[in-house]
């Protein structure tokens, strides 16, 4: 049986209408699942979980101060306070603050007189009050010294010894019982451990400030101005630890809380640069205050550079020993030969390499003693052997070139 053609063409456009509608619903019912699964997705889920962790904010109010916090823990106490807590504790109380009152005028008759008060560091080194500081603080004519102690008193001062030329000095006050500072070994320090600097920096509103570094260097030799003009202070420790006008005269300590060096003075010119003097240049002048509460200053007569410090001076070459650059000719060094030039290389058969080390050496002995001093005069290749009868200082006796 056929099928006319016209037949046939209605039957391929109804076809054709069914499909296309079919197409449509079949695209307009997958666009609405589509489209509601967006919508739960994008409003409800997360605006539930949005509503259930925000809290309800009030108009006005920060709302990351209203966000959880996270927990926090609590720091670890320690038990175990640092090295530079531990000796700021320890020997703070021992370290005092002077204040030296002194007068000028300029003539004998002259009744225009001026009072200038100084203020310098100090540090107790014995518990019946005995007190290192520096000679630039506490040494020459005063007419009052005061000591404020770590408890608030302000007790009276006397100067009992002071050198200019190692800026050191020994001020003693009429108290019993006070804390004192250890005395260390200066000549076992090394060049990177701890240094502690406690004092008061630009006077007593800010006493007893800490400041910590390292031990910069070893042996250092700087050029001073003292009452008798320039000379140079030898053998000094340097330190990176802040020493500023008022420190003078301050401890500078190692890790155990020991006094190593006596504070003196800092380059003007550079940050972080400051100095001390060896505690060994002083200890045997503290040793005989302690235990004799006195001390009789035993005298040579030299005033001597170590090969650190000539290079400033000369072209003189020294390996070892100190240089001889004057010599008092009343003095028993000059008796018994030694002349300027020469060079010293043991006294009672120790190494002497620089002037502190003789002085410290010297101190430790009483006038009178007889030391033994090998010696190279000038211009000669021979070493020569005396001995010398110390003699007691007398009055501000001072050598320099």
């Amino acid at each position: 049986m056929s099928i006319s053609w016209k037949r046939m063409i209605r039957l391929f456009k109804a076809r054709e209408k069914r499909g296309f509608l079919s197409i449509l619903f079949t695209s307009i019912f997958a666009s609405l699942i589509v489209g509601i699964i967006v919508f739960i997705l994008t409003t409800g889920y997360v605006a539930r979980n949005f509503n259930r962790e925000a809290p309800d904010v009030v108009p006005g109010e920060n709302i990351s101060d209203m966000l959880p916090r996270p927990q926090l823990v609590e720091a670890e106490t320690d038990d175990n306070p640092s090295t530079v807590v531990q000796v700021a504790k320890n020997v703070s109380p021992a370290v005092v603050g002077i204040s030296v009152l002194k007068v000028e005028n300029r003539a004998l008759f002259d009744t225009d007189v001026s009072e200038k008060w100084g203020v310098g560091t100090g540090v107790i080194v014995s518990p019946n009050g005995y007190i290192v500081t520096n000679h630039h603080v506490a040494g020459g004519k005063s007419e009052r010294i005061v000591v404020s102690l770590s408890d608030g008193r302000n007790v009276d001062g006397v100067t009992l010894w002071s050198e200019p030329v190692m800026d050191l000095a020994i001020v003693k006050i009429n108290e019993d019982g006070l804390i004192a500072a250890a005395i260390g070994n200066s000549d076992n320090i090394q060049v990177g451990e701890t240094a502690v600097a406690i004092g008061n920096p630009l006077g007593l509103q800010f006493q007893r400030s800490v400041t910590s570094g390292v031990i910069s260097a070893l042996n250092r030799t700087i050029s001073i101005e003292t009452e008798r003009g320039a000379n140079y202070m030898e053998d000094l420790i340097q330190t990176d630890a802040s020493i500023n006008p008022g420190n003078s005269g301050g401890p500078l300590l190692n890790s155990k809380g020991e006094i190593i060096g006596i504070n003196t003075v800092k380059v003007a010119s550079a940050e972080a640069i400051g100095f001390a003097v060896p505690i060994n240049a002083v200890a045997p002048v503290i040793k005989s205050f302690i235990e004799k509460g006195e001390f009789n200053e035993p005298y040579i007569g030299v005033f001597a550079y170590d090969k650190e410090t000539i290079p400033f001076l000369n072209n003189i070459k020294v390996d070892n020993g100190i240089y001889v650059a004057s010599a008092d000719k009343k003095g028993p060094a000059y008796k018994a030969g030694i002349r300027e030039g020469c060079i010293i290389e043991t006294v009672d058969g120790r190494l002497i390499d620089t002037m502190i080390q003789l002085r410290a050496f010297i101190y430790s002995k009483n006038p009178g003693d007889i030391i033994t001093v090998k010696y190279l005069p000038e211009g000669e290749n021979e070493f020569k052997t005396v001995q010398i009868k110390l003699a007691e200082k007398k009055g501000d006796r001072l050598l320099t070139r």
